[in-house]
């Protein structure tokens, strides 16, 4: 018999049809998707994100002003206030003190904050690097 060979082929084939593998799941792990947990921004975090502004700004006491103001002591100080400075008109009209939501509000995207602003910035998107940033902020500015 020249197709037996075939034949039996197609019998065993045929013979696990229908049959579907059951995986094992293990009855200790948890099956719950539960959100990774969080870091809480913290200043030493903020010091990294700073970063992204040296070019532009120092931080140092009693530091020179550079393409943007020194921005030792911002928070808290009124804004578009530091000595030796040119802003520009836009945030000179703001008013007000850097205080924690207003700064977070501009560093999220300076130019909606104070439109006509100098500061060609896109902003820093993610709110936990912003709080970071602020805290550091704060952290530079006793």
């Amino acid at each position: 018999m020249r197709f037996a060979p075939v034949v039996l082929a197609g019998a065993l084939l045929l013979a696990g049809c229908g049959k579907a593998e059951q995986a094992e799941t293990p009855t200790d792990v948890a099956t719950t998707t539960e959100p990774a947990p969080t870091v809480a921004p913290t200043a030493a975090m903020g010091e990294q994100v700073f970063k992204r502004c040296v070019a532009c700004h120092t931080i140092t006491k009693d530091g020179a002003n550079g393409i943007g103001p020194n921005l030792h002591g911002v928070v808290g100080r009124a804004v578009a206030s530091h000595a030796g400075f040119s802003y520009s008109s836009a945030l000179q009209a703001k008013g007000g003190n850097w205080d924690a939501p207003h700064l977070d509000h501009f560093l999220e995207s300076p130019m909606k904050y104070a439109p006509g602003t100098r500061m060609a910035f896109a902003g820093v998107i993610d709110a936990a690097d912003r709080k970071a940033l602020i805290l550091y902020l704060e952290s530079q500015s006793k």
